[in-house]
């Protein structure tokens, strides 16, 4: 079983305003709403992959009622604690005239380490020897900078392979647990190593280090529109990123992970976890808001995938 842990959710609510302004007023053309936060984000997405997952985490107020209501009514499976305070909700502006997608996303509830405590020891209690675990996205008010490192350290203790997917201070701690895989963009590893590594072949060489010395089984790279490094122990692929029309880049990079997930559980080869983790990412830039996109999309892109060994 794949389970995706989201401290710190959000409803995200998507404008699109054309020629997007600030220091003005602007126009509302379209809007959605969708349960957000980066490990549902995954679930979600997992879930068009015909795969199944856990959606956990920490909900409250109405606002977390509305997110629980409209996971289940997509029939994914749940197990979310609820506490005083309201989850918050995200706006991201879509410019389609000036090409910008901009988030403006709030701090969030407060979260006690109780709670925290709490829910881990729960989920241990449901994890069994070789489940998936994807830890993503900010923590909320209240959680130490080392939770990643904890729960990371918990969960490779109860058998499950762990995938990381956390920028700054969360991502440099969480590797002290040594996460299965681990997810960074070039900028984020950039200020994880305090360099700034340009080529694919600075960042290769820093994945490697990485992997070295936290003794990480894989890490992915994102590249954004430019594509992905795939570093395992034994080789180095890159894959172009695909062109398509853009609808938004928000949760990209978490449907990157919903199917490196996937392909972790199904035990593909990594030149079949390149072609659908990089269409599926391409597929989900062509929706809207945070909507995943439906799996025929995924596979007409699947054989467009170009890649190769460096």
């Amino acid at each position: 079983m794949i389970y995706t842990v989201t401290l710190n959710p959000a409803l995200d609510k998507t404008v699109e305003i054309q020629d997007f302004a600030v220091d003005s007023v602007n126009r509302v053309t379209a809007m959605r709403t969708d349960p957000g936060g980066k490990g549902i984000n995954v679930s979600k997405v997992i879930q068009k992959l015909e795969g199944n997952s856990i959606a956990a985490g920490i909900l409250g107020g109405a606002t977390g009622r509305a997110i629980l209501t409209a996971l289940e009514d997509m029939g994914l499976e749940t197990f979310f604690h609820f506490i005083e305070g309201e989850t918050r909700t995200n706006l991201k502006v879509v410019d389609p005239a000036g090409r910008t997608n901009t988030d403006i996303n709030e701090a969030g509830a407060a979260v006690s380490e109780e709670i925290l405590v709490t829910l881990l020891g729960e989920l241990l209690e449901k994890l069994v020897e070789g489940d998936i675990v994807v830890l993503s996205g900010s923590l909320p008010k209240g959680a130490e900078k080392d939770t990643y490192c904890t729960w990371v350290k918990a969960f490779r203790g109860a058998g499950a392979k762990v995938i990381l997917d956390a920028d700054g201070d969360l991502l440099a701690e969480g590797l002290k647990a040594s996460p299965y895989m681990v997810k960074p963009n070039n900028h984020e590893l950039s200020r994880l190593l305090g360099r700034k590594l340009e080529t694919k072949e600075e960042l290769a060489e820093a994945a490697r280090r990485l992997m070295e010395e936290y003794g990480l089984g894989k890490v992915v790279v994102s590249l954004g529109g430019d594509g992905a490094l795939y570093v395992d122990r034994e080789q180095v692929m890159y894959a172009e990123g695909l062109k398509v029309p853009v609808g938004s880049t928000v949760g990209a990079g978490d449907s990157v992970v919903a199917a490196l997930a996937v392909a972790e559980e199904r035990e593909m080869s990594l030149e079949d976890t390149v072609r659908l983790s990089t269409a599926t990412g391409a597929a989900n830039v062509m929706c809207s808001g945070t909507q995943a996109a439906e799996y025929e999309v995924i596979k007409e892109l699947m054989p467009k995938v170009v890649f190769y060994s460096l």
